[in-house]
């Protein structure tokens, strides 16, 4: 299958870039982190995960604020489980992170779902492998690869990012910390639309670190001040 060559795509402005903050399950820690105002909150339905949150209230999820786009996260589900809670806690964006293949993907989107692959990346990683995934998929995340399917704290090589020939956008993830706004900054590519943030930002599994989280995200938005109230690509279509 051929490729669509990202260089002629537009570079992604730093004000349309997302924040998504992934990994929250605790119910006054998620009252706390909505009101950061991110973008994306995500929510993983993985009974293996350290931050599962499978006993959460569904009310939970449909109250947050409509500024917030809640994420649900599964792991190698079948397309019944998906949809079932995603009508249980209103969810419209999923994020497949196992093994999902691109007809699975096609299904979901096809039942009126936003749809994030998360891809495993190291300098192994071919991406003209992905394209079987174009016109099934949003949108891709990438994170680095480890048998634990996300939260490891860990960078991948961002460089490889240079490489990456398709025209479907992503969000990075995969080891982000308090530190890194002008890596972020300086990793930008076409393409990018956004950034996952997770375990460094953690006092325990599943609970974020507020302030931490709140320094940052100030931080961000010295680049991407409309972050907040801006309207995401899918929702433009």
């Amino acid at each position: 299958m051929e490729t669509t060559d990202m260089k002629g795509m537009t570079p992604p402005r730093h004000s349309d870039m997302m924040i998504k903050v992934c990994g929250n399950r605790d119910a006054a820690n998620i009252e706390s982190v909505a009101a950061l105002t991110p973008m994306l909150m995500g929510f993983i339905f993985y009974q293996r995960s350290p931050r599962n949150a499978c006993s959460l209230d569904p009310e939970l999820i449909r109250n947050l604020p409509e500024y917030i786009r809640p994420v649900a996260v599964f792991v190698n589900d079948d397309d019944d489980t998906i949809q079932d809670i995603c009508i249980r806690y209103g969810f419209r964006i999923v994020q497949l992170h196992g093994d999902e293949a691109p007809e699975q993907c096609r299904r979901l989107r096809d039942r009126g779902l936003v749809v994030i692959k998360a891809i495993g990346v190291d300098d192994d990683l071919d991406w003209n492998t992905l394209a079987p995934y174009r016109g099934c998929v949003d949108m891709f995340l990438f994170d680095t690869r480890t048998k634990a399917r996300g939260g490891s704290g860990r960078k991948f090589r961002w460089q490889h990012l240079d490489a990456y020939p398709l025209d479907i956008p992503y969000i990075l993830s995969g080891g982000i910390g308090p530190d890194d706004i002008d890596r972020i900054v300086a990793a930008m590519r076409p393409g990018m639309v956004g950034i996952d943030i997770n375990s460094r930002f953690e006092s325990a599994p599943g609970i974020k670190d507020v302030a931490l989280l709140a320094r940052f995200i100030v931080s961000l938005r010295k680049f991407n001040e409309d972050e907040s109230i801006a309207v995401p690509f899918w929702e433009k279509r």
